[in-house]
């Protein structure tokens, strides 16, 4: 079964996506629900609120333990900046779970947001990508696996069992994004 974090953001973009692709899946509120998950998903939506609700309600460390358990995370967006080991722009705190930096809406305002289609290492084939007031990847670590480009600008890494994009997947038709992280747990 598939968590997706429902305090706030787009979960139930993610919730559509898995049940379109038959994936058994459930919202994420607390530790108890957590602990009934194979893989978790961290929607877009404000960083600092998601973060605030998952400090509050003890699930940060949760998280964390879920992450030292082998179980797959992916975050989209602002879930990958929650990820982030380094946040800038403002600077904030975070799980720490990859070797990265992220900006925090590094492509401007809501009137900057566009559909895009970008490169993978994954596929020969271009994907959509949804970038909604998306942050920016500055800083890469050594064993981080970058997994996707648009325009020269890394937009999808992994590392260890962490699957990052900067864009919202869940938003494209064909779930390309969806299918790999399945695939992974």
């Amino acid at each position: 079964m598939i968590g997706i974090l429902a305090v706030q953001g787009g979960f139930a973009a993610h919730v559509r996506a898995l049940t379109k692709l038959k994936v058994k899946n459930s919202l994420v509120v607390s530790a108890e629900q957590l602990k009934e998950c194979d893989g978790l998903i961290l929607p877009g939506g404000e960083s600092s609120v998601m973060l605030k609700f998952i400090t509050e309600n003890n699930l940060f460390a949760e998280i964390i333990n879920f992450s030292a358990q082998g179980k797959s995370i992916f975050g989209t967006c602002a879930g990958a900046i929650l990820l982030a080991k380094d946040v800038i722009n403002p600077q904030q705190k975070s799980l720490g779970l990859v070797n990265i930096t992220m900006q925090r809406n590094a492509y401007g305002r809501q009137l900057q947001s566009h559909v895009a289609m970008g490169e993978t290492t994954l596929s020969s084939e271009k994907q959509e990508m949804v970038f909604i007031r998306a942050p920016k990847i500055t800083r890469i670590g050594s064993n981080v696996k970058i997994l996707a480009m648009y325009k020269e600008e890394v937009v999808c890494v992994a590392e260890n069992n962490c699957l990052l994009t900067t864009f919202h997947p869940e938003l494209s038709p064909d779930l390309f994004w969806h299918k790999y992280f399945v695939a992974a747990i």
